[in-house]
């Protein structure tokens, strides 16, 4: 009898929820299994979870194979239909101790096959404490959940319900065992952080909890934000960005594109100024800050111009690090439904230029640091990040989940040498 094997496909907040996954189904005592957690961010991200369902139970024939995630939050059917699927458990399900007890206990007889409920009934995130996805590194603490908008290409709402908030003083009441324990940073992630708050009573803002946080746990020596909607970001969340040193200058923003009739086409809150105007303003009270973006090539009705606007964005915004998504138009959202899709081969051909954009950046980036003394948090012996989260290589091996203070002497590849 073997401990169950787990895969995680899509975004951070699904590893972050699979480490979850892996401490419930072992104290249930759940054996001999496999359990994929899927992503529904695009349909071809649904198309590799169904190739890698097929993949697993090939390698795994005698094993119960469950599927869980957002894919099977919003296409249970999809995934129960599957002859290699023996169960299908929704995104809400997959949190609760009872349902891994239910595995455990009788797979087969009385457990049902598919247990997915009404994501949108949900109203409150259980705060889960994970301790840093299996290295001594950092550790992620998940504060908030699900999203209140409606981007026209987004299912994400649909696979995670509405937005709601970890209480305050659970997140520092967490933090502060997570810096007992020895950890150095401490990742803040959620679907929306930036919506963070608004469903609590004095809906306090992202920024409020940031600054609790630096405040009562002040043995904390870094802080991190995932990715935010630079729309929503508050006043005292610009204040951290001035004034504490300990909150981390890297920022992922949810730019998804550079042109302001598709970006209200896409039905995003923020125009093409607002962007520039908020990466210059963060620059300004922290000249070190580095961003990353997600952007999407291909949107329907992109046309030449519009894309050249997303792709100027790039030094506008000057983001370092990019996420590129290629459209692909996925069932279920307003935007599948808009005439003058744009041709694969056009989508691919401006995703690369995207990307390369960014490749440009990240070699500005890294030349500039050259010569500098960073703070270099070490993930293992040989490899940790800088503040801006770039990765550094030692030859001399270091202590891991150590901050080291080291200057950069060098460039291999898209790694700085410390």
């Amino acid at each position: 009898m073997s401990a169950p094997k787990f895969t995680t496909l899509g975004c951070r907040l699904n590893a972050y929820e699979t480490e979850a996954m892996k401490e419930l189904s072992q104290q249930a005592g759940l054996k001999d299994a496999v359990i994929v957690n899927t992503c529904a961010v695009t349909a071809e991200a649904v198309r590799k979870a169904r190739q890698e369902i097929r993949k697993l139970r090939r390698e795994n024939p005698d094993a119960r194979l469950i599927v869980t995630g957002c894919a099977a939050q919003t296409e249970p059917q999809t995934f129960s239909a599957m002859e290699e699927v023996d169960a299908v458990i929704g995104n809400t399900e997959k949190m609760q101790p009872d349902t891994w007890k239910g595995m455990a206990a009788d797979f087969i007889g009385e457990t049902e096959t598919v247990q997915v409920d009404d994501i949108m009934s949900v109203t409150e995130t259980a705060g889960h404490l994970i301790d840093g996805f299996g290295t001594r590194s950092r550790a992620y603490v998940q504060v908030q959940n699900g999203c209140d908008h409606r981007c026209t290409f987004c299912i994400i709402p649909y696979g995670r319900g509405n937005s709601r908030s970890v209480p305050a003083g659970v997140v520092v009441d967490q933090i502060k065992r997570l810096v007992d324990r020895g950890y150095n940073e401490v990742v803040l992630t959620g679907v929306d952080l930036t919506s963070w708050g608004a469903d609590l009573p004095a809906e306090p803002k992202l920024g409020d909890l940031v600054m609790r946080i630096l405040k009562l746990v002040p043995d904390l020596p870094r802080l991190r934000i995932s990715s935010i909607d630079s729309i929503e970001v508050d006043e005292n969340l610009m204040q951290a960005i001035a004034t504490e040193p300990r909150l981390m200058p890297h920022l992922h923003l949810s730019l998804q594109h550079g042109d302001d009739l598709i970006l209200k086409r896409m039905k995003r809150r923020h125009l093409r100024d607002d962007a520039i105007r908020f990466t210059e303003e963060a620059k300004k009270l922290r000249p070190e800050m580095t961003f990353g973006a997600d952007i999407i090539a291909g949107f329907p009705t992109e046309t030449e111009a519009h894309f050249e606007n997303s792709l100027k964005l790039v030094s506008d915004c000057d983001l370092t690090w990019l996420h590129v998504f290629p459209y692909s138009k996925r069932e279920g959202t307003p935007a599948a439904k808009i005439p003058n899709q744009v041709n694969g081969k056009v989508i691919k051909d401006r995703a690369a230029r995207l990307r390369a954009a960014g490749d440009a950046q990240v070699a500005q980036h890294l030349q500039a640091q050259v010569g500098k003394t960073h703070h270099i948090l070490m993930e293992n012996p040989h490899m940790g990040r800088t503040e801006q989260f770039t990765e550094v290589r030692f030859d001399t091996a270091q202590i891991e989940g150590q901050i080291v203070r080291a200057p950069v002497i060098g460039i291999d590849g898209v790694q700085l040498v410390a």
